[in-house]
């Protein structure tokens, strides 16, 4: 067992509790207890006054392990522009454990990122929700797949005007409602068959890995910077009744109230980001830091993301730090690289905040963790110690 002691806690939790001074009992990988004064003989007790403990920070929205740091096209596996739409496609077959941005990654407090293919393709393949130590991917999966990514606007038309495929976003669209509506005929032959094999359609890959998304059992991941292209997301999905999150939602902010109407009817999520980045491309002219707190104003929940290797992923709590600077409150900051990521992502049954039976995954730090001055000391994933700066 192991007994981190004297912290100050933000757990991150659903039951009003902000903060307290007191202890985190830690067993098998998982939590075990919070409380004050815990004591068990067995334990190995790291004692932590004067310290700030959170759970672990999740980025949402990445592309970690897939565009390796510092190798060019050796390391670029994020992109598979050989057709306009690949949902066959897996991210755990190219993310590279090995990539030392994962070790940054948990130095600065990050333990897990939800990371995939970029955004060539309509449809692009796979997402997974990984932890950012461990020897090979199995090791890191957290879940796999967690969403199915999808995209808008100005990168599938740069990358396949060329090609003659695409020229407008009334091709982005129309590419994606085939997709769908592919999917939606072979889950109806597949629900028809009952699992009789004589009736079950030729197993298409392509298709297969869009039953979770026609079923709703996995969202559609969206990269959808402009505010058109982000309600033509929510359209398409209240046309095929299917789950999405809108990635980027870079102008979302300019449209708040139609935001809000869509979360409501679809259950989209919102994921933000990257803000601290270039206007690198014209549909982000209108990117703006005020975004988190005008989303917030208007009772929109909202996660933040790096778009990892966009911002390297250690920086994700300092674009929250710049959001309250930009008049987000802090705990809202926090919880947008916690527990709302969480929750957006669906992983929040075992991250994103500190509670009994999750999973034991802790951020350590010297003084406020969005104070960018401040240190991540030490971080804990799956229960084991993976950085301590206390032993350097």
């Amino acid at each position: 067992m192991l007994l981190l002691k004297n912290a100050r806690i933000i757990p991150m939790a659903d039951n009003g509790e902000r903060e307290f001074t007191g202890d985190i009992a830690v067993e098998d990988g998982r939590i075990f207890k919070l409380g004050p004064n815990l004591e068990y003989h067995d334990a190995e007790v790291i004692d932590l006054t004067g310290c700030t403990v959170t759970p672990g920070f999740i980025d949402a929205h990445c592309h970690i392990g897939m565009f390796e740091d510092g190798m060019g096209f050796e390391g670029d596996d994020g992109n598979e522009m050989s057709a306009t739409s690949t949902p066959e496609l897996r991210a755990v077959d190219a993310i590279n454990p090995f990539d030392r941005c994962f070790e940054e990654a948990a130095r600065g407090g990050v333990t897990t990122c939800v990371t995939g293919p970029g955004s060539a393709n309509v449809v692009g393949g796979q997402f997974a929700a990984v932890k950012t130590h461990g020897r090979c991917v199995e090791d890191m999966i957290l879940r796999a797949p967690v969403a199915m990514k999808a995209a808008f606007g100005e990168n599938p038309k740069r990358v396949y005007a060329d090609r003659k495929s695409i020229f407008t976003r009334m091709q982005i669209a129309s590419l994606l409602r085939k997709t769908l509506t592919k999917a939606a005929e072979y889950e109806k032959k597949v629900r028809l068959a009952d699992g009789d094999p004589a009736k079950l359609p030729e197993k298409d890959l392509d298709m297969e890995a869009m039953l979770p998304v026609i079923r709703r059992e996995l969202p559609l991941k969206v990269h959808a910077h402009r505010a058109d292209d982000i309600l033509t997301a929510l359209r398409i999905a209240r046309e095929y009744g299917i789950r999405l999150t809108l990635d980027h939602c870079t102008e979302g902010y300019l449209i708040p109230d139609l935001i809000k109407e869509g979360v409501e009817a679809t259950g989209a999520g919102v994921i933000i980001g990257p803000l601290l980045s270039d206007r690198s491309k014209i549909e982000l002219r209108n990117q703006s830091f005020e975004a988190p707190r005008i989303l917030y104003e208007n009772g929109i929940e909202f996660a933040m993301m790096t778009d990892h290797p966009v911002i390297p992923e250690q920086y994700l709590p300092v674009c929250a730090s710049i959001a309250v600077k930009e008049g987000l409150p802090e705990y809202e900051a926090l919880k947008s690289i916690t527990s709302n990521a969480a929750r957006i992502v669906g992983i929040f049954d075992r991250v994103g905040s500190l509670e009994p039976g999750k999973d034991a995954d802790i951020a350590v730090f010297a003084g406020d963790p969005l104070d960018v001055r401040t240190r991540c000391i030490m971080t804990v994933i799956n229960g084991k110690v993976v950085h301590d700066e206390r032993r350097a």
